[in-house]
């Protein structure tokens, strides 16, 4: 595939259009509720259980919808309006969570109940996830977009910030107020979606076939450049998730309460915003593939870090190193796909993008779960930290063209 070149000012510092600006407010808020519905529900179900296998559970719940529904979700994606199924997931995703809040609020919120609203939840997501990112290109023009998604990527982890810090402090208010709050997000996301101007394109009527469906998994397997970034970041956050090890470690670990949880949760997010708005401002050149696998290794000492650390304040550096190393990888793969893919195939491709996206977090929290279980939480901190350095590794060998990529365009 023949990429264009771009000049140094192509991508240069300017106002973005009214449009994105409504797409960063509906992403910010879908991403803030969001948030605040997983450290509340991980505190909850963790208080009612003390089992951190059930920590795993959660996102083991969040991640089969996702398996489930992908194929489809990519389909529907290049076939119908992208911005009306957002904002339909959106509304789906205020309705769950004033569930959790009315379930809590009466004191019927049970363990199986709230792994089906997960459930639930997580099903709207998998169809929002994947359309969101690729309604971008219609939005800034197309030198624009490795800028927008490092915008994108401050928004997100600026709502990651603040989602951690409401749930965890919030909680001492009780869980059902919590979900409340969560619940106006959702509803203020729907309204940021829904006036997004997006320039109509006629229906695409591509009939349903397998080779339809598998079309984004093909053309990803066909390039390269795709492949080695989406399965880089696939098993590194995989083995490193110890995200999901939070709530233990801030309790029996760290022998804090909820608030330290929020702060946990917030730290990674504080040192990806930080990132994200230097690569605003200066944007990935050079050896950006260099700077990929180096930040991705520091992503792993992070990690090693945090698993060993007893004291807060370490604790929440490490976890902000991670968050930064991470933006990173996230800006990469964020701006090869739209920039690599055509329109008519972008719904697919950020659906299966999506899905390595959630096999690394949800798929990583279950196994941080299960090796905790098995091997104890610091453990399998530790050795998930040093699988992402060894994954790291052994990627500069066998994609040797992402370990000397150059250019986003």
């Amino acid at each position: 595939m023949a990429v264009s070149k771009v000049g140094p000012d192509d991508d240069a510092p300017g106002p973005m259009p009214a449009a994105f600006r409504h797409f960063l407010l509906a992403r910010m808020g879908s991403s803030f509720a969001y948030q605040i519905v997983s450290v509340a529900l991980g505190w909850q179900i963790y208080a009612m259980t003390g089992n951190p296998l059930d920590l795993g559970l959660i996102g083991l719940a969040q991640f089969l919808p996702m398996v489930a529904l992908t194929l489809f979700v990519g389909h529907a994606a290049d076939r119908y309006d992208r911005r009306l199924i957002v904002a339909v997931c959106m509304a789906l995703e205020a309705l769950c969570a004033a569930a959790l809040a009315v379930s809590s609020l009466a004191g019927a919120g049970s363990v199986p109940l709230l792994y089906g609203i997960v459930i639930l939840m997580s099903a709207a997501r998998a169809f929002e996830a994947p359309t969101l990112p690729a309604l971008l290109p219609a939005l800034v023009p197309r030198p624009a977009i490795p800028r927008a998604t490092a915008m994108s990527t401050s928004a997100n982890k600026a709502a990651q910030i603040l989602g951690p810090a409401l749930g965890g402090v919030g909680y001492g208010l009780g869980a059902g107020w919590v979900y409340c709050a969560a619940a106006l997000l959702f509803i203020v996301a729907c309204a940021g979606i829904a006036t997004v101007a997006v320039p109509r394109q006629p229906a695409r009527k591509e009939p349903v076939t397998l080779a339809s469906l598998f079309a984004g998994i093909r053309f990803i397997f066909q390039r390269r450049i795709l492949l080695g970034t989406l399965s880089l970041d696939l098993f590194c956050v995989l083995l490193g998730g110890a995200t999901a090890l939070l709530p233990v470690y801030a309790k029996d670990i760290l022998h804090a309460g909820p608030w330290a949880l929020g702060l946990l949760r917030a730290a990674p997010a504080c040192g990806a915003i930080l990132m994200s708005l230097v690569l605003t401002r200066r944007g990935l050149r050079g050896a950006i593939g260099m700077q990929l696998f180096a930040a991705l290794f520091v992503f792993g000492l992070a990690t090693v870090v945090f698993g060993l650390s007893r004291s807060i304040p370490l604790s929440l550096v490490s976890l902000a190193v991670l968050g930064a190393a991470d933006s990173v990888s996230m800006v990469v793969r964020g701006s090869l796909v739209p920039l690599h893919t055509p329109d008519d195939m972008l719904g697919r491709v950020s659906a299966v993008n999506t899905l390595f996206i959630g096999t690394s977090n949800q798929l990583g929290e279950f196994e941080s779960g299960v090796t905790a279980a098995l091997m104890g939480t610091v453990p399998a901190a530790v050795l998930g930290g040093i699988g992402t350095i060894a994954v790291a590794g052994l990627w500069m060998g066998w994609f040797p063209e992402l370990r000397r990529l150059r250019s986003l365009h």
